[in-house]
């Protein structure tokens, strides 16, 4: 089985782990790691490292990502997602006809830009090395500092009271859930997430997913096909080829640096073949002046 990222669309009801424990079990592979979680209820691009790809998970991490939402009005859950219990009655349809379009647009978009986000109590962040969510389902309530986050573009779609659709385009640590949350408590009738998304994720788009039920049925050359190599799932990070002479110091573990003609720029470096394959990922030391290996892909 080749070595790569394999974008899935995962179906609602699945958790983000049973979709890796799937796609290692149908393509046989050693290792398998998701990049970035999906909630079960919700739906979309989950990015799969297959081999040698759980090696670059966390250049994924600090990603944008773009989901479609719907937030449901009038209804809080205690999770804020709708796979939780309601704390509040429903107000009546009416009422909810009264709050005008145009405070239900103004109050989306003042969500834009950079802003400060406390993580829900029921996430999977750890505390003392137990999930929020644990601790909540308990009764306690673990009040995690608020995170800096960045809501790139946040647009509505359709308003269909008592539902508003949004697509957003946010930075990493964003919890779309919180934020329908906190749409209805500035619209004063509540809300909660009705379902979600995700639509793109550091340059990969659902429409390049394979579904995970087509997926459990294709034999292991189909899947070979589906993978998207190492070199070019990282498109996003700056390059630099070379030759065999600077291959055989990657592979002996043989320091590389600007005699092998690498810039001498701060950040991560894709460093590459002749045949365009991923040799190693390195970081540039202004300090020491030198190119420590993050990763190294050569046998």
């Amino acid at each position: 089985m080749k070595s790569g990222v394999l974008p899935i669309c995962k179906p609602e009801g699945v958790s983000s782990a049973k979709v890796v424990s799937i796609v290692k079990k149908v393509s046989c592979s050693k290792k398998v790691g998701h990049m970035g979680t999906l909630d079960p209820f919700a739906t979309g691009l989950l990015l799969c490292g297959i081999n040698k790809g759980t090696r670059i998970s966390r250049f994924f991490l600090n990603g944008s990502k773009q989901y479609k939402a719907k937030i449901c009005l009038g209804i809080e859950t205690d999770t804020f997602d709708c796979t939780g219990t309601i704390l509040q009655n429903l107000p009546t349809l009416a009422s909810l006809y009264n709050i005008s379009e145009e405070k239900i647009i103004e109050i989306v978009n003042s969500f834009k830009g950079e802003q400060k986000q406390i993580p829900p109590a029921f996430s999977a962040l750890k505390h003392n090395g137990k999930p929020l969510y644990k601790y909540a389902r308990e009764g306690q309530d673990i009040i995690k500092p608020a995170r800096d986050i960045e809501i790139f573009e946040i647009l509505i779609e359709k308003i269909e009271i008592p539902f508003i659709h949004i697509n957003v385009l946010c930075s990493k640590g964003t919890y779309i859930r919180t934020i329908a949350s906190d749409i209805g408590k500035k619209l004063g009738c509540g809300a909660h997430l009705a379902t979600l998304s995700r639509t793109e994720t550091c340059g990969f788009s659902l429409e390049d997913a394979v579904e995970l039920s087509n997926f459990e049925t294709m034999g292991i050359s189909e899947i070979n096909e589906k993978i998207i190599p190492l070199a070019q799932a990282l498109s996003f990070m700056p390059a630099h080829t070379v030759g065999i002479k600077s291959e055989n110091k990657i592979r002996f573990g043989q320091k590389i640096g600007v005699e092998d003609g690498l810039p001498e720029e701060s950040g991560f470096l894709r460093v590459l073949t002749k045949e365009g394959n991923l040799a190693a990922i390195v970081e540039y030391d202004k300090i020491n002046h030198a190119f420590n290996y993050c990763c190294v892909f050569l046998n």
